[in-house]
């Protein structure tokens, strides 16, 4: 049982200001967003587990990362779409605020595990496709998806319970769509400066852990991609990393910004910019990213499109 977690029982999330018109703009905006979001990750979960020519390493990641993307975005949106739709203040329970804020940090440590173990799966299939099927055999890939599963979830169990050991004496107004630590903290009467900087390392360690084997992996890509002879042959090779190292530029850049720093409790406008791009824009670009540039993929997503217009017919 955690002592003195909070002299708040409930926090009230100031949200995005401005009048109801934009707040109905904006709700538009969003819930066009999430849709597609959920829709376009939901697909790629099913068009892995269904066609043949998508079971590889590369696709089971895929399908676990989409369903990441899915988890993070549903953790966060709602509540946003909530707070626009709703006229005033929109309230939430001390406990709810405490599941949030460890399912989001939880799911995003999660992936940044995973899209390292991506960029070695590259790693493999460009350096030695000789060997790819031994190495990236499915007894691999299972207990790389459930390391990164656990690892995810455990390592943000001392952070969350650190936050919440505060007295959150000072108010219960939190200015962000959702419970987002830095902004926490600032509703903090103790001296915090020492925990943000244990989060703030635990912060590297786990970015910078993650990025760091994606930054060797892509090293060793690109300097056999540059010894291939043929101008179509490196382009068949890069065209194999080039999904996964878009969303790495753009999931890694986002989250360094907002977390990779001493101290935590920055700006609310900046913060609030900074997470919808984690919480909204990634997740949405991730269906686009990996099925535009992707053959396979929209071979697929041709194939089930044909079926079901069928199963329509019939």
């Amino acid at each position: 049982m955690m002592r003195n977690i909070s002299s708040a029982t409930e926090f009230c999330l100031l949200g995005f200001p401005g009048s109801q018109e934009l707040h109905h703009i904006l709700f538009a905006i969003f819930f066009f967003f999430y849709s597609v979001t959920l829709m376009g990750n939901t697909v790629i979960i099913v068009i892995v587990c269904v066609d043949k020519r998508l079971q590889s390493p590369m696709y089971f990641f895929l399908g676990h990362l989409s369903a990441l993307e899915i988890m993070i975005t549903t953790i966060t949106v709602p509540m946003l779409l909530w707070g626009l739709l709703l006229p005033g203040m929109h309230t939430v329970s001390l406990a709810a605020c405490v599941t949030q804020l460890f399912l989001y940090l939880a799911v995003g440590t999660t992936e940044f595990v995973l899209l390292g173990a991506m960029a070695v799966d590259r790693y493999v299939a460009v350096c030695n496709p000789l060997r790819y099927n031994i190495i990236m055999n499915s007894h691999t890939c299972i207990w790389v998806v459930i390391v990164s599963w656990v690892f995810g979830f455990l390592s943000e169990i001392w952070p969350v319970y650190a936050t919440f050991q505060f007295t959150f004496c000072k108010s219960n107004l939190l200015d962000h769509f959702f419970c987002e630590r830095g902004q926490l903290l600032k509703l903090s009467c103790g001296d915090t400066l020492f925990t943000e900087f244990v989060l703030f390392l635990m912060a590297v360690v786990i970015i910078i852990g993650s990025l760091t084997p994606t930054i060797v992996s892509y090293t060793y890509i690109i300097s056999t991609i540059l010894k291939i002879p043929t101008a179509s042959g490196r382009r068949k090779a890069f065209s194999t990393c080039a999904s996964h190292f878009t969303f790495v530029v753009i999931g890694y850049g986002s989250c360094l910004f907002l977390y990779v720093k001493p101290k935590q409790t920055q700006a609310a406008e900046y913060n609030k910019i900074v997470s919808l791009f984690i919480s909204v824009v990634t997740p949405f670009l991730n269906p686009f990213i990996f099925t535009l540039r992707n053959d396979k993929v929209k071979e697929a997503l041709r194939d089930g499109m044909k079926r079901c217009c069928r199963l329509v017919k019939d």
